[in-house]
């Protein structure tokens, strides 16, 4: 009963303890929200939404992909329609013409090399000299999933024909064209438009906006292929 007496309750110091602790919580909290706050809206200053325009005309905003990310289909897009256009041509579109738009896809110390390859894997599509009616397709069966292998770089196994028509032969002869390709992802795109611009500079400068290039491509059975070009086309 003495604790139930009014001047036991006034001079006990653990209500007033209690409420103060409580009130610190409080604040603590308040604080943090504050923070909290301010840390998202430094967070979007430093990484604002893009606006992106879809296909039926609404407008979207999207987060800012890291540099080095890119979507699979992405990848596999790329690698398709940039071999497709690196090897489709004829004498009214020469190989040398689309050799020329199409490298700029490629890495610049393999650029060499691969042109060298790919004209001695079919010697009857030579860059320089093409017959009248002359005409080379790449029909592509099946590209695999990305495989990562490093930072920004991927590995993409591409399964194809080369079909390879002359002014004589109009049934044509079927080259298997089955290989690794290593891809990488670059800071800015590597393809520009002239003035007087081609359809085949407007198809490379669409291509070369993923921020991609090829920096190898090695046949499919290679277990050891890698990103030195010396390993490439056997």
């Amino acid at each position: 009963m003495q604790l139930l007496k009014p001047e036991n309750r006034k001079n006990n110091p653990l209500p007033l303890l209690a409420v103060g602790t409580f009130g610190l919580h409080v604040f603590t909290l308040l604080l943090l929200l504050f923070h909290g706050s301010m840390l998202q809206q430094l967070g979007r200053q430093l990484t604002p939404q893009s606006l992106v325009q879809l296909v039926d005309g609404r407008a979207i905003t999207v987060d800012p992909e890291p540099n080095l990310e890119r979507q699979p289909d992405a990848i596999r897009r790329f690698v398709g329609e940039t071999m497709s256009l690196m090897l489709t041509w004829s004498d009214q579109q020469p190989p040398m013409q689309v050799w020329e738009i199409s490298s700029q896809l490629v890495a610049d110390n393999f650029k060499q090399k691969l042109k060298t390859e790919l004209t001695n894997l079919n010697p009857d599509s030579q860059f320089e000299n093409v017959n009248r009616g002359a005409e080379n397709i790449l029909v592509i069966q099946k590209i695999s999933q990305p495989t990562q292998i490093g930072d920004g770089k991927w590995k993409v196994e591409m399964f194809a024909n080369e079909l390879v028509f002359s002014g004589y032969d109009r049934l044509g002869k079927s080259t298997s064209f089955n290989k690794q390709i290593l891809v990488r992802a670059i800071d800015q795109p590597a393809t520009s438009l002239p003035n007087a611009a081609l359809p085949l500079h407007f198809a490379a400068y669409r291509l070369g906006e993923a921020r991609l290039e090829i920096y190898n491509v090695c046949d499919i059975k290679d277990k050891n292929c890698s990103g030195n070009p010396n390993q490439a086309l056997p």
